[in-house]
């Protein structure tokens, strides 16, 4: 049977959203980002934004205490004021949280998460504790984005955790950046950073549309949440559509065809239904041939040449992105061209 996942209330003009920093506490260096951040949400979405009590307490903080950082998500999810949750920013060591978090928490009080990259970690707890969470923007990233939050990113943060629940459509991005602005520089958060002509997504193979449920995050840091206890079940991944993506750290092809190796061997590609793979963060067009060269070559390896694969998708580590409704259902239709998700 396919798994089932609790869909948390939505979040309407009013609903006050706590502000977590579960992987880093940077924000302190960038206070300025942050309230732009909040400023821009509010006006977007009518959220109030609120910290954690810990949020924003700075990096050696929150270093040396993970489990503050995880008493941040337990206090947001028992807190009735609380409606929702973002990440603030991304890092590289939420992983230190597992033996803090309460997955029965997550599961008695379902409530609306939003992160990406290292908040990976954190979306496949709410995961494996019955619960969707969406793979989307976090507050000093799109949300705070120069010049206002990019429609497209907003319409995708509506879609998911705001519009009464119906099955919609993903899209390609109309433009795209790359561009690393300076955010300790308040002076240029009212200017638009350049972006570049969106150049679509790329149907890698399969000719017959495929159905499941939304898994999946950053790849770096499932191989750090791999073989822990953190580590979703068998049962979680069975029938799933990947939604996988790569950071600014630039892993080369050839790794993430051995991280996907593992999957085979795991025994999770071979039950997948479909695989969405983001738009690789700093890759030559040459880099994204060898990666698709290594998506179907380990795809046949595990017996699965016909798994329709749509790469190029604007989540994760590019901007404007989408937010993917994880443990919602996807549908990828390689005739169409279409991938409809319901949240």
């Amino acid at each position: 049977m396919a798994p089932h996942f609790v869909r948390p209330p939505r979040l309407l003009p009013g609903s006050r959203v706590a502000a977590l920093s579960l992987s880093s506490g940077f924000v302190a260096e960038v206070t300025g980002r942050y309230h732009a951040g909040v400023r821009q949400v509010a006006g977007a979405f009518g959220w109030e934004v609120m910290p954690a009590p810990n949020a924003l307490r700075g990096s050696e903080y929150l270093d040396r205490n993970p489990q503050a950082r995880a008493d941040d998500l337990h206090w947001a999810l028992g807190n009735p004021e609380i409606h929702g949750m973002v990440s603030i920013i991304g890092g590289d060591d939420s992983v230190r949280l597992l033996p803090f978090l309460d997955l029965g928490l997550i599961r008695a009080h379902p409530k609306v998460f939003l992160g990406f990259s290292d908040s990976t970690v954190t979306l496949s707890q709410f995961l494996r504790a019955g619960v969707m969470a969406y793979h989307g923007p976090a507050l000093l990233t799109d949300l705070a984005e120069n010049g206002g939050i990019h429609r497209f990113v907003a319409e995708g943060v509506r879609r998911a955790v705001v519009d009464e629940p119906r099955p919609f459509d993903l899209r390609p991005a109309p433009e795209w950046t790359e561009f690393r602005q300076d955010w300790a520089d308040e002076t240029l958060q009212e200017f638009r950073r350049p972006f570049q002509r969106g150049d679509g997504w790329v149907w890698l193979q399969g000719e017959a549309a495929a159905e499941g449920h939304l898994m999946g995050g950053c790849l770096e840091v499932l191989d750090m949440l791999n073989g822990t206890p953190g580590w979703p079940s068998p049962g979680v991944w069975d029938g799933a559509v990947l939604a996988l993506e790569t950071s600014e750290d630039v892993p080369p092809p050839a790794q993430v065809g051995y991280w996907l190796r593992n999957y085979a061997a795991q025994g999770i590609l071979p039950r997948a239904a479909g695989l969405l793979l983001a738009r690789p963060r700093g890759y030559t067009p040459e880099m994204v041939e060898s990666l698709y060269t290594w998506v179907r070559r380990v795809l046949a390896e595990c017996g699965r040449p016909e798994m329709p694969v749509v790469a190029n998708v604007d989540f994760g580590h590019t901007s404007p992105q989408l937010t993917l409704p994880l443990g919602g259902q996807a549908r990828l239709d390689p005739v169409t061209r279409r991938v409809m998700v319901t949240p």
